[in-house]
């Protein structure tokens, strides 16, 4: 697992740290039941405060990508299989309604990455 954490980057560190964890969730990198390091541990390689990695993890959870199980960690929750099933019919709904509308599929894309912007 490889966090990549960049300090001259407008985006806050938190938001740094949860975006490259949900990214590698959601694509497979990171497998349902894979152990996150500590907060501490975490936060000591990547040189940012542990509250930063707290949060990060903290956001993750409610999100339902990760999961707490007290002193034993953190770890890739199964909720991060129901969060892309989730994630892929509403795409296949979107993709539907993009050609119901007789739209091309890169106007489709284009209309759906400037939705994604909006949100971040």
């Amino acid at each position: 697992m490889s966090v990549s954490y960049d300090s001259t980057s407008p985006v806050p560190p938190y938001e740094q740290v949860r975006s490259s964890l949900a990214t590698q969730i959601n694509d497979g990198t990171l497998a349902v039941g894979a152990k996150l390091p500590t907060v501490r541990a975490m936060a000591a390689d990547l040189g940012i405060a542990p509250n930063t990695v707290a949060r990060a993890y903290r956001e993750l959870e409610e999100a339902g990508l990760l999961e707490t199980r007290g002193r034993a960690g953190t770890f890739v929750g199964a909720a991060g299989d129901e969060v892309r099933t989730k994630a892929r019919t509403a795409a296949a709904t979107y993709a539907s309604a993009i050609r119901q509308l007789g739209l091309s599929a890169d106007e489709g894309l284009s209309i759906a990455e400037a939705a994604l912007r909006q949100v971040q």
